[in-house]
């Protein structure tokens, strides 16, 4: 059994590596300009991660089988592509989102 204090040196270097590679790029984009271009490209990341979980969680994986549509995720995702359409703002269409399939599991247990 790991005693203690390797378990807290641990947990204390996980965090520190975790802490240092969220505030380095801050520290290094302070000091240089970055081009209109690449500052236009990386507006398109929060955008695309969320396109790409939103894509793999509207179908359901087994081993031997295609894909099936999960028809709780397809039903949460009308509301809440119709809010991103109309607000374009990531809040909204996460909240709406949450909202829409809390909704959906409670009232039709999907």
């Amino acid at each position: 059994m790991p005693s203690f204090n390797f378990v807290f040196i641990t947990i204390l270097g996980c965090g520190v590596v975790t802490w240092l590679s969220r505030v380095i790029p801050f520290i290094l984009l302070k000091k240089f300009k970055m081009s209109r271009t690449l500052t236009e490209f990386l507006s398109f990341v929060p955008l695309a991660i969320m396109a790409a979980l939103w894509f793999e969680s509207l179908f359901v994986q087994r081993l031997g089988h295609f894909p099936q549509i999960n028809l709780g995720n397809l039903l949460a995702s009308v509301p809440t592509v119709l809010s991103a359409f109309l607000s374009k703002n990531l809040l909204v269409i996460v909240v709406v989102g949450i909202i829409s399939l809390a909704a959906i599991r409670f009232f039709l247990s999907v």
